[in-house]
């Protein structure tokens, strides 16, 4: 049953989910210059979450940890959760024909994850996206996730600097995995209906299960070792710079598309609906303000 996997898995979300909520609260009490700096700094408010079965058993749960008003962050959430029980019928067609082994005759699952989203108070800031997740049924398990850069206004060097941090930590775990993690994400977070891209990319991966556990655990927690270094300096240095009306609109428009993204595509958003799971824990990467034109 993968027990002490499972629980050294669901505690790692947890340890990272606790150092983003630190770091991000330590951003908000340092922004004391620049946009947004005579408001009083951000804190997380925390909600216990609960899935229950359908027969209304205690099913899992987890944390909603949700910041909204920031100096920085206009609103950004870190949830972190561990469910299980047993798929709906929507739910397990959708594993069976990705080739989930013995879900169709069995439709036991237990997932364990931590999904992270920040929209930003200052237009220049980008928004970002992370999560990272082990999955179980009784006959697979693997893991997920990645992480993608959203700017509403698009700076090259921030671009570089996310993805080669990326690429350092994913190096170690073979030279090929980057180019390959990049371009699953470029293909998975495009949005067909705008014919273009969400963001300017990342990583991303899914259904990973190489045979080996420890293997593909430490690059799963690599992945998210990577999040802070790759995000931090880039809020850290357009935090400060002068922004307008007309930088605040081309955020909000932007903000469509990830609103769009999300609620159409995101394979994320999905599941956490069809299984039951907290509907505001579901839905907490929308933004706060979004626009169409």
């Amino acid at each position: 049953m993968m027990d002490t996997e499972k629980a050294r898995a669901s505690a790692w979300f947890r340890e990272l989910r606790d150092q983003i909520v630190s770091a991000f609260e330590a951003l908000e009490d340092s922004h004391d210059t620049g946009p947004f700096a005579e408001m009083a700094p951000g804190r997380f408010e925390v909600t216990e979450t609960r899935r229950h079965s359908d027969d209304g058993t205690d099913a899992g749960g987890g944390l909603m940890s949700v910041m909204r008003g920031g100096r920085v962050f206009e609103k950004v959430g870190v949830n972190v959760s561990t469910v299980y029980g047993t798929l709906g019928v929507p739910a397990q067609q959708a594993m069976a024909a990705r080739g989930v082994p013995g879900i169709a005759e069995d439709p036991r699952f237990w997932a364990s994850g931590i999904s992270l989203v920040a929209h930003m108070q200052n237009p220049h800031c980008p928004a970002v996206h992370m999560n990272t997740r082990m999955f179980w049924t009784p006959g697979a398990w693997w893991f997920g996730g990645g992480s993608d850069l959203n700017p509403c206004i698009e700076y090259e060097d921030d671009t570089t600097h996310f993805h080669a941090t990326q690429k350092a930590y994913l190096d170690p775990h073979g030279e090929a995995l980057y180019p390959e993690l990049k371009a699953w994400a470029d293909e998975y977070f495009y949005i067909p209906h705008r014919k273009r891209a969400r963001g300017v990319g990342g990583i991303f991966m899914d259904d990973r299960n190489t045979g080996d556990w420890e293997a593909d655990f430490a690059l799963t927690q690599d992945i998210g070792r990577a999040f802070l270094p790759a995000y931090l300096p880039l809020v850290e240095k357009r935090r400060v710079q002068p922004c307008d009306a007309a930088d605040k609109d081309t955020q909000l428009i932007h903000r469509g598309l990830y609103a769009e993204y999300n609620l159409v595509y995101d394979r994320g958003t999905k599941f956490g609906l069809a299984t039951g799971h907290d509907a505001n824990a579901v839905l907490m990467s929308l933004p706060p303000l979004a626009k169409w034109v």
